[in-house]
């Protein structure tokens, strides 16, 4: 499989050409921002992702990590490769300039974020968990913690983890039992287990800080009796400096069907001494912050995946010579065609390529909103970012990470039975992908948050505000077909959602899985018109063609999937609960 290259001329059209970046950072007072300096950072942020992890992805996942003696070793290069990255300040994008971060809007960002999770999924997901647990203490960390850990969270000389899941309690945290004991000095003793938490130790750094949900002697049952801590690896010393390791420890390496090389561990907490985060009770709020960023950002995981894999199987698509193709013979000098000649490699390479631009250009309107919802002065357009955001989360986690198992899955095909072989590199995506649908929330849950808070509360804020931003879009599309198209396909979409609101609470959870995907097809068939219709005036023939003729091949061929998932929606959910649980246990 060819080497990951990042996808710059599809980038800097959706940046500049289809967002006009500069007009929106002006509007935010980010005019220091600008098209040179956006294009640089992609520039230095893809010679980074393509040379210098994307080289380490195979070899990571063949040598996994080790536990020996307590420590944990990431395969060779990891280490290496992730002090380049904090020494060149990439750790260090969304930081506050107050702990010297960068503070580059949030679309300047997440396209290196892509690129890093398209090129070493693995090695990505540690920085990952940082900028989400960056975003944590700095929202709700004492002033102490925030001058204690910041700066060095930001930099990247230390990492964070999300300590959550416990071996008895999944997604349901009511039922965690990590406890938090109150000491003298104002610190907590930490004891518990917690699962699956990636990036629990490594040999990339000398600290890691672990943000764990526990409940205090005094917490009532549920989710509201818990609190969130912040766990140091290693003390850290009045001076700054470091000082004696603290009572926890790593219990095994869980043993995993993907993401090989990203340690993934079993934390044991012995009366570790843990700083409250927040306030006492109201910790799940805070987790919050970190746990949505790190949602979306598991979004980009499926994008990043599905733009290594197509880029795999069109490499090889091209080059694999099998057959003559039906139309005539394209390889008069051959034996035979490139199998890219044959209807059915091209539908999948088509539908590779329609799903995964798409997607990106959700994630990059995302960012925009993100960068609004920071930046603006204007509390109204603050307001209104945050309701987007919180309503596209779910739909930008879940449906994205689908879309990287269909299009990984997809590249397999193309690959043949070579995809199915280790060396290419292909089935290793598929692997990595799986994970993707499961953590932070699985997208069953990802699909339920939808229907049962963001599409049914605040009065249809959420709703409203997400229809507004697309109604923009529609609006700014010139070409008057696609405007009607944009904005029927839109239109359907709103008024189907107000008339799921009023479904009750059983038939929502069935529709849920639904929903999240007729929302997704129908939201991303405005995004493809929109963007085809900016390519149409552009200079570069090839965005111009490649854009118009891959949307054509979305609204033909993907978006009447809608139809099916539109199908179930308004279906009661008799069906799903009203089967007996014995009629499941059955002998043929």
């Amino acid at each position: 499989m060819p080497q990951y290259q990042a996808p710059l001329t599809d980038m800097q059209f959706l940046l500049h050409d289809w967002l006009k970046l500069d007009q929106h950072y002006d509007k935010l007072g980010l005019g220091d921002f600008d098209q040179e300096l956006v294009n640089e950072i992609l520039s230095q942020g893809a010679k980074f992702a393509e040379q210098v992890i994307a080289p380490l992805n195979r070899e990571g996942d063949e040598q996994s990590c080790k536990l020996a003696n307590g420590k944990v070793t990431t395969p060779d290069g990891f280490s290496e490769a992730y002090q380049e990255y904090i020494a060149n300040g990439w750790n260090a994008m969304l930081g506050s300039a107050d702990y010297d971060g960068q503070e580059l809007p949030y679309s300047m960002a997440v396209p290196v974020h892509e690129m890093l999770n398209a090129a070493n999924i693995s090695w990505r997901l540690i920085s990952m968990l940082t900028e989400s647990a960056v975003l944590a203490v700095n929202k709700h960390g004492s002033q102490t913690l925030k001058e204690t850990y910041l700066r060095q969270l930001i930099s990247g000389e230390w990492t964070g983890t999300m300590c959550l899941t416990e071996p008895h309690a999944g997604t349901d945290l009511s039922l965690l039992s990590t406890k938090a004991e109150p000491q003298d000095d104002g610190s907590y003793a930490i004891t518990g287990s917690k699962i699956f938490i990636s990036g629990g130790d490594q040999d990339w750094t000398d600290n890691v800080l672990h943000l764990v949900l526990a409940r205090l002697p005094d917490a009532r049952p549920g989710v509201r009796g818990i609190s969130l801590f912040l766990v140091p690896k290693v003390m850290v010393n009045a001076d700054g400096s470091l000082g004696e390791t603290n009572t926890l420890s790593v219990g095994s390496l869980e043993k995993k069907m993907g993401i090989k090389a990203c340690p993934t561990c079993v934390m044991n907490f012995d009366q570790a001494k843990g700083f409250i985060v927040g306030e006492p009770h109201k910790g799940l709020a805070c987790m919050f912050t970190m746990m949505n960023d790190a949602r979306f950002q598991v979004g980009l995981q499926g994008l990043g995946i599905s733009e290594a894999a197509f880029q795999g199987a069109l490499a090889y698509a091209r080059e694999r010579l099998q057959s003559r193709a039906p139309q005539g013979v394209q390889n008069p000098d051959g034996k035979a065609d490139p199998i890219m000649a044959q209807p059915d490699v091209r539908k999948m390479l088509l539908t590779q390529k329609a799903l995964t631009e798409g997607c990106r250009a959700l994630s990059l309107l995302y960012a925009t909103q993100m960068d609004i919802e920071k930046s603006s002065d204007d509390e109204n357009a603050k307001h209104s970012a945050a309701a987007v955001l919180a309503f596209l989360t779910p739909i930008a986690k879940g449906f994205m990470t689908d879309v990287g198992l269909e299009v990984s899955n997809l590249g397999v095909q193309v690959f043949g039975g070579h995809g199915f072989i280790r060396e290419w590199g292909m089935e290793q995506l598929v692997r990595d992908s799986r994970i993707t649908m499961l953590y932070e929330g699985t997208n069953g849950i990802q699909a339920a948050d939808l229907v049962g808070r963001k599409l049914s509360r605040d009065n249809g804020d959420m709703l409203n505000a997400t229809v507004a931003v697309f109604e923009s879009l529609v609006g700014d599309i010139e070409d008057a077909t696609s405007k009607e198209q944009a904005g029927q396909i839109l239109k359907e979409w709103h008024e189907l959602s107000l008339q799921l609101k009023q479904q009750s609470s059983i038939d929502l959870a069935g529709a849920a899985y639904d929903y999240m995907h007729y929302s997704a097809y129908s939201l991303i068939g405005v995004l493809w018109l929109s963007m085809a219709d900016s390519a149409n005036r552009v200079d570069n023939e090839l965005v111009k063609a490649g854009k118009a003729s891959t949307c054509a091949f979305y609204i033909k061929r993907l978006l009447p999937r809608k139809d099916g998932f539109q199908f179930n929606l308004l279906e009661n959910a008799n069906d799903l609960v009203d089967v007996a649980d014995s009629l499941f246990d059955y002998q043929a």
